[in-house]
């Protein structure tokens, strides 16, 4: 009876965790640009992609270099209509996103 107990509360916890990742999740709709290339950031010293969001949830997004956002491609030059759903996170004073789902728009 004990270990079902401790069964159905360690269920309890991981579809807890699981819900609250999820609920970091948000989609995003911008332009993609390289940090050091086209956006000429001062701390960038090696290429970056970063989502510039206008309107709703305005802002400066770098991306995380996870596989989606390594399928996705990087760029370099100009930018890229896109949109990303990812889980969104703040380090060092910027945000950044993890990619589930980058695609371009249009």
């Amino acid at each position: 009876m004990k270990t079902i107990a401790k069964l159905g509360l360690a269920v309890a916890l991981v579809v807890g965790l699981v819900s609250a990742a999820s609920a970091d999740e948000m989609t995003l709709t911008g332009s993609v640009m390289c940090a050091k290339c086209t956006l000429k950031k001062a701390d960038a010293t090696k290429c970056q992609d970063v989502l510039v969001v206008e309107g709703d949830n305005a802002g400066e997004y770098y991306v995380e270099r996870n596989e989606v956002a390594k399928s996705f491609g990087h760029t370099c030059q100009g930018k890229k209509a896109v949109v990303v759903t990812g889980a969104v996170t703040e380090k060092d004073g910027k945000k950044w996103i993890a990619p589930s789902k980058m695609e371009e728009k249009g």
